[in-house]
């Protein structure tokens, strides 16, 4: 079993999560005191750093903020950046500075999930409340057990529930480039994503003309082409259906456009 304590002393004031040992953008990070280099990474590791970066964001809570790859001070001799943080996106009141995330996500192998466990212990002891990895190699999605010091596996068929989160967030989305598109799109829906209301509303008023169309057809009334072509442009709900009543009696199809 893997143990990590903290690295700053009892009472000791902790330094701000955003003051940097390292110039950010610099590909480095440091760990235990030591400047350690972060490589660019491979295709496997690079497109679920990408996935998982647009699906967290997707899911996260009103007034939560989605970073990748940024540095956050763990202790004194450590600066660390996890793939993905969650995190309020309101400044402390009393620093003015960024607040600690919530959540944080590491795509790994699973040869290096020891070290990443590494990384979770840290970020845990500074005070992130959960930590999650993703072994790309074995398809499978872990989280850090700060009661046991090691990480415990996900089941893929379960979801990640989390107060940080509108939205639970699927296991399986984590771990499959197609689920997480799909899971993005329920997300967004779920939230009301203002391109899904602007579509429903779309829908909703298509489906009205059509429906005033008929009326009128079913009693003789074949609208002109401008006036078909008004009725399906038409976007205002409550105006579509004032047309609908007042096509039971209109005389002619241009007698409707008078109805306010």
């Amino acid at each position: 079993m893997m143990s990590f304590t903290d690295t700053w002393a009892p009472r000791q004031e902790p330094p701000a999560v955003d003051e940097r040992l390292v110039a950010p953008g610099a590909r480095y990070e440091i760990e235990d005191g030591r400047v350690v280099y972060v490589p660019p990474a491979d295709e496997p590791h690079a497109a679920r750093h990408a996935k998982l970066g647009v699906l967290v964001d997707a899911h996260r809570a009103e007034g939560s903020a989605v970073a990748v790859d940024m540095l956050t001070r763990t202790s004194r001799i450590d600066d660390i950046a996890p793939d993905v943080s969650l995190y309020p996106a309101a400044r402390d009141p009393r620093t003015g500075g960024r607040r600690l995330e919530e959540l944080a996500f590491d795509v790994a192998s699973t040869e290096s999930l020891a070290h990443a466990g590494a990384r979770a212990a840290k970020l845990v002891a500074r005070g992130v409340r959960r930590v999650f990895a993703i072994d790309v190699e074995r398809s499978r999605a872990l989280e850090w057990s700060r009661e046991l010091g090691q990480w415990s596996i996900l089941d893929r068929r379960g979801k990640i529930e989390d107060p940080a989160l509108a939205v639970a967030i699927p296991i399986e989305a984590m771990l499959e480039a197609a689920r997480a598109d799909d899971a993005v799109v329920r997300a967004w829906r779920a939230k009301r994503h203002p391109e899904f209301l602007a579509e429903r509303a779309e829908g909703e008023a298509r489906g009205l003309a059509t429906a005033l169309l008929l009326v009128l057809s079913a009693r003789g009334l074949e609208a002109t082409a401008a006036e078909r072509s008004r009725i399906l442009e038409e976007r205002d709900l409550s105006r579509l259906e004032r047309w609908i009543v007042a096509a039971a009696n209109c005389a002619d199809v241009a007698a409707l456009f008078a109805v306010p």
